[in-house]
């Protein structure tokens, strides 16, 4: 999968666009069959505690229609930093499991960045350290 960020205001009420496409055009696609394409705000911005964004989908699919909040939590844990992600309000078109997939695979990856040295914008407290533990994905909060 690569990632393209078409726009990106880094401020609480700041938008950003973003387009995740898939290698195979298996038809897995929100916006076209390779693509997810999403725009959205953020709506809290606190630097190494929290994030809280609304997102949606640029689709035409009436399933995969609506706004969604998505909060990421920065938590000092045992040394390291512990990672809580909660997505609420899934559209019905998304599935659960695929969804925390998505969410697993982007953490696993960011943990492999953050722990090589990349300490982006601050984002972990303690690079060396970064884990993250808990997921939660909801059709509502």
């Amino acid at each position: 999968m690569t990632c393209a960020v078409h726009s990106f205001d880094a401020r609480e009420g700041g938008r950003f666009r973003i387009s995740l496409t898939y290698k195979a055009g298996n038809g897995e696609g929100k916006t076209t069959s390779r693509t997810d394409t999403y725009h959205g705000h953020f709506v809290e911005l606190r630097p190494n505690e929290r994030v809280v964004e609304v997102d949606e989908f640029e689709t035409a699919d009436p399933e995969l229609q609506g706004k969604m909040t998505v909060t990421i939590t920065l938590v000092d844990r045992n040394g390291g930093t512990e990672v809580v992600g909660q997505h609420d309000w899934l559209p019905p078109g998304v599935s659960l499991a695929d969804n925390e997939l998505g969410w697993r695979m982007a953490l696993r990856n960011l943990a492999a960045l953050v722990e090589a040295g990349h300490d982006f914008v601050n984002l972990s407290r303690r690079p060396d350290k970064f884990r993250h533990i808990s997921l939660r994905c909801s059709r509502s909060n």
